[in-house]
């Protein structure tokens, strides 16, 4: 009998987690409800016309399910038992794996390389979601801003295979009980939550991508073995990586299902060349055909013993950064049904409750001044779980109580968030101790990196934050820098610095900054 949300004509696993996540996790529950309320709940992608169609259809399972029930013999015969499938059934694990998998994630792995190489295609393979959810993404085939999805690493202990949630859902059969091993019926073993942080590959979108790597614990480098290896991106995300500290690292070889056994071989050369003496040197190399799922299983694997779960004191000072904000209100909504902005990035350390008071910096500019903003944490959301506290880990939403005007837009990207009067000084003037490579990345050409000159102007990336920079003295062993606009700097973040060479801001080295 059908009584699973995914049942419904139309209703794929995203609209059903939706609304479970609203309350309607029966099909009973979604036949009785008016299709009024329904439509007040505002889930995304129901409209009139879906909350309609999704009502009709539940009443129609769930009547024939109880005319079913209504028309068999009150006894029966009692029938020889039959061997049933090797199928472990353990209720208490079941239960305690579903409330493991509504928990928040613990780590974040970024899926980083040269455009059009794979990245949002791997995370659908693992996760079921397409991070390019935006209108010119989708036009365009390539990803602009930061995607971000999450996924539940499970583990069949009897085939020893590591697989995520929705691997596990892929190769269920229908009508088989969920959190079972496929192949041997097993109950499987919850591991942890991980993030994925998808960053854009494209060469003018570098700036984003360096904002992605603040956030990152480990990351996939995509490298497609139809190109020639290294492309320029290649090149300028292995050493975005190498100045954020990212040391655990994966190579992962995609598009092995448009090339020969041959070329495969003669990029995985080219691979193993060009990553000789980085940071990456020691990194597996692990071919895969994301669009066929070829192999990920042993990506997910690598995940488990390459990119550990990292290491946080929750009793540090609650600090926030910033990777996205918006406005989740439809147009027209009226003002009293208004929710308040969200923002969305990563806990850095510390922990957050709902009904906490934040203070968020530098905040609202005011003709030529900044002033912090300060509101109320009303819901911490992480996909579709809903969430009592945030710790460090994963990526996480806050609701808040802020005028979503205010948030629309990303409008708040790179803004540090903390407890009142706990966050650094907000500077519009830093001293940096900068450290050039010796070759311009990203570029076809190997052009030589000069020294930084006066009233040079640059890109700085700075956790989540772009700022321009210029060049006001340069000292012995530093420059100071003034910034515009001005910042709140997380505690031990690396500024990336970029100079325009032919007319694109190209990554030329890192700075630390000197404190007074």
């Amino acid at each position: 009998m059908a009584r699973e949300l995914e049942d419904v004509p139309g209703i794929g696993k995203a609209t059903a987690d939706r609304l479970r996540a609203a309350g309607i996790e029966t099909i009973e529950k979604l036949a009785t409800i008016r299709v009024e309320d329904l439509i007040e709940l505002k889930i995304k992608g129901i409209g009139d016309s879906t909350a309609l169609k999704y009502v009709n259809s539940a009443k129609t399972i769930f009547d024939e399910n109880e005319s079913e029930e209504s028309s068999k013999p009150t006894q029966k015969t009692p029938l020889p038992k039959k061997e049933k499938p090797n199928i472990k059934k353990d209720t208490g694990k079941i239960a305690e794996l579903k409330n493991l998998i509504k928990q928040q994630a613990e780590c974040n792995i970024g899926l980083v390389g040269h455009v059009d190489h794979g990245k949002t295609t791997l995370v659908k393979s693992l996760t079921g979601d397409w991070t390019d959810r935006h209108s010119e993404e989708q036009e365009r085939g390539i990803s602009i801003k930061l995607g971000y999805s999450n996924a539940t690493i499970l583990y069949c202990p009897t085939c020893d295979q590591y697989l995520t949630y929705h691997m596990a859902e892929l190769e269920r059969e229908k009508g088989k009980p969920k959190y079972h091993c496929a192949k041997c019926g097993s109950t499987l073993e919850f591991k942890r939550n991980i993030s994925f942080v998808d960053a854009p590959g494209h060469e003018i979108l570098m700036a984003t991508m360096l904002s992605g790597a603040s956030l990152m614990n480990g990351a996939c480098l995509l490298i497609a073995a139809d190109e020639y290896c290294p492309q320029p991106q290649t090149r300028e995300h292995l050493a975005a990586l190498n100045i954020a500290g990212i040391k655990n690292i994966i190579i992962i070889q995609n598009k092995i299902d448009a090339v020969s056994r041959a070329q495969t071989l003669e990029n995985y050369k080219q691979i193993k060349a060009f990553i000789r003496g980085t940071v990456a040197e020691n990194a597996p190399i692990i071919p895969i055909s994301a669009v066929f799922g070829a192999n990920i299983n042993l990506v997910v694997r690598a995940f488990q013993e390459i990119i550990p779960t990292p290491k946080m004191n929750e009793n540090d000072k609650f600090q926030f950064l910033i990777a996205r904000s918006f406005d989740i209100n439809r147009p027209g909504t009226a003002i009293e049904k208004l929710n308040g902005g969200v923002i969305g990035g990563s806990v850095l350390k510390g922990k957050i409750e709902v009904g906490s008071t934040i203070e968020i910096r530098p905040g609202l500019r005011i003709e030529n001044n900044y002033s912090p903003l300060t509101s109320t944490v009303i819901s911490i959301s992480q996909g579709s779980n809903r969430l009592d506290v945030a710790n460090p880990g994963g990526l996480i939403g806050l609701g808040t109580k802020l005028d979503p005007s205010m948030t629309r837009g990303d409008s708040l990207i790179g803004q540090l968030v903390g407890e009142l009067d706990s966050l650094p000084e907000v500077i519009s003037e830093v001293e940096l101790e900068v450290n050039l490579l010796e070759r311009v990345i990203g570029t076809e050409d190997q052009i030589k990196v000069h020294d930084l000159r006066h009233n040079e102007k640059l890109l700085l990336v700075v956790g989540t934050e772009k700022t321009a920079g210029t060049v006001v003295k340069i000292l012995k062993n530093s420059y100071i820098l003034t910034l515009n606009p001005p910042i709140c700097l997380p505690e031990n973040f690396i500024f990336a610095v970029s100079r325009i060479i032919n007319r694109r801001y190209r990554l030329i080295g890192y700075g630390k900054s000197i404190r007074a």
